[in-house]
């Protein structure tokens, strides 16, 4: 079952949708992911924890090569901030995304073998438990049903999982209401779509990362992802489709 292990990256854009504006965050906002890593871990608690896994993210998806030792590292943060905090949904999330990154690298049957994309799923709905209307946890679960009909097909990825395109698609309009203005989300739907069916999603693809680009930038992860949007948007609109294809499967996290 060809990537059925792929899930929702969400590239580890997150905004105080999830946390406050704690020191962590000021230096995760400015690109400061060293130093807001340990920042978070000196706080020695679940939001404190939770920030140093978004960190973590975001610096290992800012890398030209892949690198799973640092998704490893992301997982065990975010592992740390639910132990401490399970009722909050940031450290379900990141361990979610941190899960689907490394599903990319590990390879499908590795992943299978590992139990991510089951994983992956009780976590999100431990989110969504947590927060019904957390966007970021909305947007998670809408990628992980799509990535998973895209990996196993329409029949046995709801046999399987019960996972849908519609789902997905509804999952993520209700992240969109819940943050009308988080570029961040827009730009994973956007790529969640292109690897799924480029062609026939052109449209809103192409809306959604104008949507992006357009956008307010609240961190410099977000300045990063307007300039990805733009270089997808330029591919898309020369009737590009090969370079699209392969950009955008590299923004999506695999080698």
């Amino acid at each position: 079952m060809k990537r059925l292990c792929a899930l929702v990256l969400l590239l580890a854009g997150m905004s105080p949708a999830l946390a406050e504006a704690t020191p962590d965050f000021q230096l995760y906002a400015g690109g400061k992911y060293d130093a807001a890593i340990r920042t978070g871990l000196a706080r020695n608690d679940a939001r404190g924890f939770a920030d140093a896994a978004r960190a973590a993210l975001a610096d290992e998806t800012t890398r030209e090569e892949r690198c799973l030792p640092c998704l490893k590292r992301a997982e065990d943060y975010a592992r740390r901030a639910i132990a401490a905090g399970p009722a909050m949904p940031d450290g379900h999330v990141y361990l979610a995304i941190a899960l689907g990154l490394e599903s990319r690298i590990e390879g499908t049957d590795e992943a299978r073998r590992k139990g991510y994309p089951g994983e992956a799923k009780r976590t999100l709905d431990a989110a969504l438990a947590a927060a019904p209307n957390n966007s970021w946890t909305l947007a998670a679960l809408g990628g992980w049903n799509i990535e998973v009909v895209r990996g196993g097909g329409k029949v046995l990825g709801y046999l399987l999982f019960g996972a849908t395109l519609d789902k997905g698609r509804k999952l993520y309009a209700a992240a969109f209401e819940a943050a009308p203005d988080n570029i961040a989300l827009r730009y994973q739907y956007a790529l969640t779509l292109s690897g799924y069916d480029a062609e026939r999603f052109r449209g809103e693809i192409e809306t959604s990362f104008l949507n992006v680009v357009k956008g307010k930038a609240g961190t410099a992860y977000d300045r990063l992802l307007q300039k990805r949007a733009g270089e997808l948007l330029e591919l898309l609109k020369k009737g590009d489709a090969d370079a699209f294809a392969a950009l955008a499967r590299k923004y999506e996290g695999y080698p």
